[in-house]
């Protein structure tokens, strides 16, 4: 399998609110970041898409008629969401700290459960595809796929590319063809 992993362009929101499966728009332009990936993906791949604004109006972009998945949707943070950091309970930070992958915030889902959904949706793909979506579904990605332990620490760069290719992370965060 070889699958091209789009993380979304920089969401218009101010600094330090937790947000997932909110429908937040880019503070970016969706046309410029798609004409400086373009050229890194392959012609003719399908193109599945999160349906939250801040990635379809890339995927748009990059394909007038990308596939819509809820399953590619970021992590549901539940009472988290539109939330201040600094306003969810200690106790609650900590509890996520402890077990990143399998504390669920309330009325939220764990990140065992993103992965368990995005598992679901890898198995229908083809041998190729490009995804556009969010940087906790490009996680869980990685790990399915890779083997990664620690998939939960990886960083994918706003508006940027990664290749996956036989179970192999071949690049990462590409922004434009010429990576120098």
């Amino acid at each position: 399998m070889r699958l091209y992993l789009i993380r979304h362009p920089q969401p218009a929101i101010a600094a330090g609110i937790c947000y997932g499966h909110s429908d937040i728009g880019s503070a970016e332009d969706s046309h410029e970041c798609a004409c400086a990936l373009r050229p890194l993906l392959p012609d003719n791949a399908p193109l599945y898409t999160s349906p939250l604004r801040r990635c379809l109006d890339l995927a748009q972009a990059l394909n007038p008629a990308p596939i819509i998945d809820a399953r590619l949707v970021e992590m549901n943070f539940g009472a988290w969401e539109m939330q201040r950091w600094d306003d969810i309970p200690r106790s609650e930070l900590d509890a996520w700290a402890a077990d990143p992958i399998n504390f669920t915030p309330p009325r939220g889902e764990s990140a065992s459960a993103l992965r368990l959904r995005v598992t679901a949706l890898l198995r229908e793909l083809p041998e190729v595809a490009v995804l556009v979506t969010h940087g906790g579904v490009l996680r869980a990605c990685t790990a399915e796929l890779t083997g990664a332990a620690d998939w939960h620490q990886l960083h994918f760069g706003y508006g940027s590319v990664s290749l996956i290719e036989n179970g192999r992370l071949i690049w990462k965060n590409r922004r434009h063809a010429n990576p120098g």
